[in-house]
């Protein structure tokens, strides 16, 4: 089998001093098992992540960029959603 014909995976990394995983980049592997195992060698070669998460491409489904007006207008006339409304306490870091 071919690395064309393999599955192809999305890797996401949790670095060390961030809440959220990052898209890094694809990876080929036969199963998602070896798609965590071969994003550790070529993702984190310098100890940069604590948490890998690994994502078949065909099972990621994306917006249209087409529709971004249909899709994010409608939160234009919710301006209470903005943080700004809210004093937010001093003590709360990560937010």
């Amino acid at each position: 089998m071919t690395e064309t014909e393999l599955p192809l995976y999305e890797v996401f990394i949790r670095s060390k001093t961030g809440l959220a995983h990052k898209h890094v980049g694809s990876i080929h592997a036969v199963d998602a098992a070896m798609a965590v195992d071969n994003a550790r060698d070529v993702y984190t070669r310098r100890m940069e992540g604590v948490s890998i998460w690994v994502v078949e491409s065909r099972a990621i489904t994306a917006s249209d960029p087409n529709d971004k007006e249909a899709l994010f207008e409608p939160a234009r006339d919710k301006v209470y959603r903005h943080p700004t409304f809210y004093d937010i306490p001093d003590e709360i870091e990560n937010l």
